[in-house]
């Protein structure tokens, strides 16, 4: 059953993630990310609020799957990388949350980086 939840929150977040995207860039345009950057924050932002809710038994367990990993988590791994980098925080230790943000975001951009470079070679672009 957590596998369906988690499917069907998917759906819904890939279908939401790509409508968003094409609302944005219709109103704002298309030379910034902002439908990339909106659900991102929105993102971010919804998962704070369902995972404080599952976690104090407002919600049930199974709505995290559905919402914060199903639909926020197609929707967008940032709010999962927000929350989870808020979690490190809390902890006290500055050094892992320095390596997450830092090293999510450089090495993100070199993987990035370096498929681009693969797929350019192999397609011959």
């Amino acid at each position: 059953m957590s596998v369906l939840y988690v499917a069907l929150g998917g759906a819904i977040g890939a279908a939401a993630r790509y409508l968003a995207g094409l609302w944005i860039a219709a109103y704002l345009g298309a030379a910034f990310p902002w439908g990339t950057f909106f659900v991102n924050v929105t993102g971010s932002f919804l998962i704070g609020i369902v995972l404080v809710l599952v976690e104090g038994g407002t919600l049930p367990a199974e709505a995290r799957l559905f919402l914060a990993v199903g639909i926020l988590g197609v929707n967008t791994t940032f709010s999962s990388f927000s929350y989870e980098t808020l979690q490190l925080l809390n902890g006290g230790d500055v050094v892992p949350v320095l390596f997450n943000t830092l090293g999510q975001l450089l090495i993100g951009l070199l993987a990035v980086y370096l498929g681009v470079v693969v797929a350019r070679t192999l397609g011959g672009i």
